[in-house]
């Protein structure tokens, strides 16, 4: 038998409560992607791993916008976290003790969306150009809720005056009970290969615990992620686009257990019927424009998958698009 990765809880104490993980791989907040229907078939496999809501903006949480993303938290399985971003200390503190209050099971400050029109506003990898702020919205975060207070960031804005060490020591003395570093500056976005090398180095700086994230796309990758850096754990993010068992997947390996198999094309179809049915209960019709990008992403590996996606893009409303997930679906079974 394979001896475990991790064996022992990973335990962060907020100002007033205390909390354990009893998984080593969290899905990361993903923009369009992680929402509740998403969350749900993650859960299949992966029951016990920290998962996220999508990145919320503070200011607009503060002003009544974008509360679909965080209420009702404490109805769904397993440990779900708020990721907030925002330059504002006093709204990041509302929209914490909001999340707080909604049953989140930590909260997380965004501190590396590469996206252009968030950092040109200081939220985001932003706030890396500007430490003082950084600082000063941990602090308010971490005063206003009881919660773990965590923090999503980067090595750098850019290589040339990239000092993670420097910057995510900052983050600990602020407050941050872990943080999550993904192993590329703003400049690279998700271009070229992450620096596991400097993940390490950061780790080895830190008293708190550090998750590695970047190029994290399978079990093998989270396991040799975890032997060079030496990390509390492994982030996943884009691979799960289209995937949702891959936490579940290298969940089990780090636990030393049978890693699940990738679902069948048919299995794969089923899955993404149930996704559209879910979004189309929580949004209406439009659900189905927020199914059409999981749909593309799921529906391949088999014949007639190509055009498939070409006709699932096209169903003008969510019955159609059903319809055709169900009649590949058959012309599956009875091929086999």
């Amino acid at each position: 038998m394979a001896i475990p990765f991790f064996e022992n809880p990973l335990s962060l104490d907020g100002t007033g409560k205390s909390r354990q993980l009893h998984s080593r791989v969290l899905q990361s907040p993903l923009a369009g992607v992680s929402d509740r229907v998403f969350r749900s078939l993650v859960r299949r496999w992966a029951p016990d791993a920290l998962l996220f809501t999508e990145m919320v903006n503070a200011t607009s949480l503060e002003m009544g916008h974008g509360l679909c993303k965080v209420e009702s938290l404490a109805e769904e399985s397993g440990p779900i976290g708020v990721q907030l971003f925002d330059h504002r200390p006093q709204a990041m503190a509302n929209a914490a003790r909001r999340a707080e209050a909604s049953g989140a099971f930590l909260i997380d400050i965004n501190m590396g969306c590469p996206v252009r029109k968030i950092a040109r506003k200081g939220g985001g990898s932003g706030l890396i150009r500007d430490p003082e702020l950084a600082i000063k919205i941990v602090e308010a975060v971490a005063d206003a809720v009881a919660v773990p207070v965590t923090v999503k960031t980067r090595l750098g804005w850019c290589g040339s005056d990239a000092d993670p060490v420097h910057w995510c020591q900052q983050l600990e003395q602020a407050g941050a009970q872990l943080l999550t570093l993904h192993g590329r500056t703003r400049e690279q976005g998700f271009k070229g290969a992450a620096d596991w090398s400097a993940i390490t180095q950061v780790r080895d700086a830190l008293t708190i615990p550090l998750i590695a994230n970047g190029d994290i796309n399978s079990p093998d990758d989270a396991l040799r992620c975890l032997k060079q850096t030496g990390a509390a754990g492994v982030m996943v993010g884009r691979g799960t686009m289209g995937a949702p068992w891959l936490v579940g997947q290298i969940d089990a390996a780090l636990a030393g257990l049978p890693i699940p198999a990738t679902p069948n094309p048919s299995a794969r179809l089923a899955l993404a019927r149930d996704q559209l049915d879910g979004l189309v209960e929580d949004r209406g019709d439009h659900g189905l424009l927020i199914a059409r990008k999981h749909m593309g992403w799921t529906c391949t590996g088999f014949p007639g998958a190509s055009r498939l996606r070409h006709d699932l893009m096209r169903a003008p409303t969510p019955a159609q698009a059903r319809e055709l997930l169900t009649q590949q679906i058959d012309a599956l079974a009875a091929s086999a």
